[in-house]
């Protein structure tokens, strides 16, 4: 793969007080007259919720509309999603609604925990509203600390999840900060999941957080974009940052990382939305053309860079 940058699509203006910082782990879904993309945006108090801008097809990069509003509210006092609504996987259904599946946000003590939820949307994506008051996935047995950023695919009938989950924290720097690999569950009706414990990515020496993966069937394989970064120091050293790799399977159980195979890197201008982090992508494709949009420093303060894959 060869990517080719095209800067800066989107950075909220502070505008909306929903929407005042951040425009995180962002999701191409088509419409029938635009594309629209959705991402997690901050308000004044740091609580994420998902909002969606919309692009010309024709271009990509032209942004013809920008929601005024959250399209999913926060959870009540004690649920899942009380402190954050992040949006991961949108899967449009049948009968013609859409599914959101979720990140949801709380606090704890020392930390906070992280959950998978499921909304519905019944008009086309303008608006969500939980399909449970409960998540559908969350600390267990698999998941010794917590669950979060799905990528899902309806695969002949069976729903398969590829997600990250929390191992373990380690107080380093005096801050417990997570480990958390890439793992597998699947699913009769997409509500009831099965946690595998198989791990699809892993972790090694320096790989300790596997971040929002993002799964496509291409040429007979699965093929997985994700970000993994070192737990030391990565918020201020960029040589320990979130950075993309790449992944295939032919079942979409046993990954090969092949992460030299990406295409795209952290940039070299330290002027630029990318030089300290390049993290959160999800691919796309629009009339044969391969899209790629991403974050970069500071986890989406920067907004969301959007790159073209070159033919060849």
């Amino acid at each position: 793969m060869e990517w080719i940058k095209k800067g800066v699509l989107f950075k909220p203006s502070g505008a909306f007080a929903h929407s005042q910082s951040h425009a995180q782990v962002p999701f191409a879904f088509p419409t029938e007259d635009a594309l629209r993309i959705y991402f997690s945006t901050r308000d004044a108090q740091g609580r994420s919720r998902p909002s969606f801008l919309e692009v010309s097809y024709d271009t990509i990069q032209d942004i013809t509309y920008v929601h005024d509003q959250a399209v999913l509210d926060l959870g009540g006092p004690g649920e899942y999603d009380e402190t954050g609504a992040m949006p991961s996987w949108f899967v449009p259904q049948p009968n013609g609604d859409i599914w959101l599946y979720y990140t949801g946000w709380s606090l704890t003590r020392e930390s906070y925990r992280l959950s998978i939820g499921l909304a519905v949307s019944h008009d086309g994506g303008l608006s969500f509203q939980k399909m449970f008051r409960g998540s559908i996935m969350d600390r267990s047995l698999h998941n010794p600390i917590w669950a979060a950023q799905p990528s899902v695919m309806n695969d002949n009938g069976t729903y398969r999840m590829w997600y990250i989950s929390g191992r373990r924290c380690e107080y380093i720097h005096g801050y417990p900060e997570p480990f958390y690999d890439c793992r597998y569950a699947e699913s009769k009706d997409g509500i009831h999941w099965t946690p595998t414990g198989h791990v699809a990515i892993g972790l090694d020496d320096f790989n300790h957080a596997v971040g929002r993966p993002s799964v496509y069937l291409e040429d007979g394989l699965y093929k997985m974009i994700y970000s993994y970064r070192n737990a030391w120091d990565y918020r201020t050293d960029r040589t320990k940052s979130y950075r993309l790799g790449y992944a295939e399977s032919k079942d979409g159980l046993t990954w090969e990382r092949k992460d030299e195979l990406i295409g795209i890197g952290k940039s070299d201008n330290p002027e630029d939305m990318d030089y300290d982090m390049i993290n959160y992508a999800h691919r796309f494709t629009v009339k044969d053309q391969a899209y790629l949009l991403y974050n970069g420093n500071k986890f989406g303060t920067t907004g969301i860079g959007l790159a073209a894959l070159v033919k060849k």
